[in-house]
């Protein structure tokens, strides 16, 4: 193999190994951002749709809560298939895995809810509320998913 081939094929080797080696928090990162999208758009559509803004905060509630619904049920799909690669296949093991996820995400959803209301309330904008409502609720719910609910067993 000539030099500069050497040098591609060590690169390439070398970023498909740090992927391998932090594969979860890559995938994380990846469709936690697919979900961070999915529920921005959600939230955008609804509060269109609804007429939410400063002046409107129950409307501004009502498009938070559609777009957690709608993200809710993307991340768990994502985290279950992608992420965590849960090998839960039994209807009630799957039913339990929901039901832990959805929990904790209501705890996450109510976080959030706080955080947008607070902020709009002060009149800062809502899009801006719930960008930064979002940041802190990725990462409080991939450490929910990591310790809790797609915890490896044994």
């Amino acid at each position: 193999m000539a030099g500069k081939e050497k040098r591609c094929y060590l690169m390439i080797k070398f970023a498909i190994d740090m992927y391998k080696k932090y594969e979860e928090g890559v995938n994380y990162l990846f469709f936690g951002g697919l979900a961070f999208v999915v529920n921005m758009v959600a939230y955008a559509l609804a509060a269109w749709a609804l007429g939410a803004d400063t002046e409107n905060v129950p409307m501004v509630m009502a498009a938070t809560a559609f777009a957690w619904v709608v993200s809710v049920l993307f991340a768990y799909w994502t985290n279950r298939t992608f992420v965590f690669k849960s090998k839960t296949t039994d209807r009630a093991g799957v039913w339990k895995e929901f039901g832990a996820f959805v929990s904790a995400r209501v705890a996450t959803g109510i976080l959030e809810q706080v955080i947008v209301v607070g902020m709009v309330t002060i009149s800062i904008d809502d899009m801006i509320a719930k960008f930064v409502g979002n940041i802190v609720v990725i990462v409080t719910n991939y450490i929910f998913s990591k310790l809790w609910i797609f915890k490896k067993k044994g």
